[in-house]
């Protein structure tokens, strides 16, 4: 079974249906999913036509982790290796949204033995987006972080990625995602008026890049009284405010943002191996409840990630 969209919409446009998976060629491998990752990318991919390579119906889902089920033939995976049996974890790819996928093996890695499937399933989209926000903003040890929305599934991985390079961290977020945060080595700050000064406190020294994955109004604000240096702030969510203040959007902020990703998913993996990076998983879903699932990703605040299960 996959989930398909018919129709460019929300959540409510997704259609399940079977669906004969083919056979691996040369360079791919099929994958029996055991969880399958929910993303904001996922209702944005949905959203709207931006031209003709996107045809309809739309394959929805990114990122899963299972079971190495067929190997094409002279295939190894990204990492190596690639037997039938192997646990993998595939990024990124199309049609997530299934209980079998065929996929390019260069894709496919090892499944880290620390993350169980719906962790795994969750791990790199925004594993690569937080990496992806670090690197254009120079983030290196000693610098002073501030991370809007800092309980959110991006800004998690900020925070450990963040601390792994020896930068402290400051995060917004709400009263009740204080301990998420703190447990991630960051000082959390809530959002709303006297925000500004409530950064200062925590960071008396001055805050020397900021990562929003909000796309606020006050976000944007308090990014520009806080950072004298606004070639140091990165969004994740772009508007024409950000644009004009002259804040880095993520997307098309490297030259080959996706020569990056691609090559920053080995570090990430062997991070989490080690256990080093985790990924908090708020619920699970049945396959079948795939529009459930996103409508909560798009419409709430899940307190972590989200995962279909066949």
């Amino acid at each position: 079974m996959k989930w398909i969209a018919p129709a460019f919409g929300g959540p409510e446009v997704l259609t399940l249906v079977e669906d004969e998976v083919r056979s691996p060629a040369a360079g791919e491998v099929t994958i029996d999913v055991r969880a399958a990752g929910v993303n904001p990318a996922d209702y944005k991919h949905l959203a709207a036509a931006r031209g003709p390579d996107r045809p309809l119906p739309l394959s929805i889902g990114y990122e899963v982790a299972g079971v190495i089920s067929a190997v094409g033939p002279d295939t190894t995976i990204g990492s190596g290796g690639g037997l039938i049996g192997d646990t993998v974890v595939a990024f990124r790819i199309s049609g997530g949204y299934a209980s079998r996928v065929t996929v390019p093996a260069k894709d496919v890695f090892a499944k880290p033995d620390t993350l169980d499937y719906p962790a795994a399933a969750n791990l790199l989209l925004a594993g690569t987006t937080a990496a992806e926000a670090l690197h254009v903003t120079g983030v290196r040890a000693g610098d002073t972080v501030l991370v809007h929305g800092a309980s959110g599934a991006v800004g998690v991985s900020v925070l450990q990625q963040a601390r792994l390079i020896g930068a402290t961290v400051v995060g917004t977020a709400s009263e009740h995602n204080f301990a998420v945060v703190r447990g991630f080595g960051a000082e959390p700050v809530t959002y709303g008026p006297g925000l500004v000064d409530r950064v200062r406190a925590a960071a008396p020294r001055g805050v020397t890049a900021v990562i929003d994955t909000v796309g606020t109004d006050e976000a944007l604000d308090s990014t520009v009284e806080l950072l004298p240096d606004l070639g140091r702030a990165v969004t994740i969510a772009a508007s024409e405010r950000t644009r004009a203040a002259g804040v880095t959007a993520i997307a098309g902020a490297l030259p080959d943002s996706a020569a990056f990703r691609d090559a920053v998913r080995p570090r990430l993996l062997a991070l989490a191996a080690q256990g080093k990076l985790v990924v908090p998983v708020a619920r699970t879903f049945p396959l079948e409840q795939a529009r459930e699932a996103l409508e909560l990703v798009r419409t709430g605040h899940p307190g972590g990630k989200i995962a279909l299960i066949p």
